[in-house]
């Protein structure tokens, strides 16, 4: 599945919801619903900087598809990691780079996130890209 059908099924999972409490609860419940991160992942290596929260990232390569496994201290973050896990993991590292993540603008994301979150959430899109590029 590509990376903007992923995206189109989650705006339109969004726009079932009007109320912001509604959208956050659909966040939460992405996070709840993401395999927990094996403890050997949970190094400071692998921990998102920039972030609030505590969020530990790993990605892995099989052939030219990159994989990403990810987990957070706090359930708000981890709801967010795990909608970016869901649209990017599976992908070309060509195609996670030149994705432009307009889901985060189409289901009005940052508008209902505080700054640090904000901040958070910028450093998970960069670490995912870093990782398209080294791997």
């Amino acid at each position: 599945m590509s990376i903007q059908i992923k995206e189109a099924e989650i705006i339109d999972e969004f726009d079932l919801f009007e109320d912001a409490l509604d959208k956050y609860e659909l966040i939460i419940e992405m996070g709840k619903q993401m395999p927990v991160l094996a403890d050997m992942y949970r190094t400071d290596e692998l921990l998102v900087k920039g972030c609030q929260s505590q969020v530990w990232l790993r990605a892995y390569k099989t052939d030219d598809t990159i994989f990403y496994q990810a987990d957070s201290n706090t359930i708000i973050t981890k709801g967010i990691i795990a909608l970016l896990v869901k649209i990017l993991s599976g992908e070309t590292a060509a195609d996670i780079l030149a994705y432009n993540m307009h889901v985060i603008d189409a289901i009005q994301l940052k508008e209902h996130l505080t700054s640090q979150r904000s901040n958070g959430l910028a450093s998970m899109v960069q670490k995912m890209k870093f990782y398209a590029e080294v791997l």
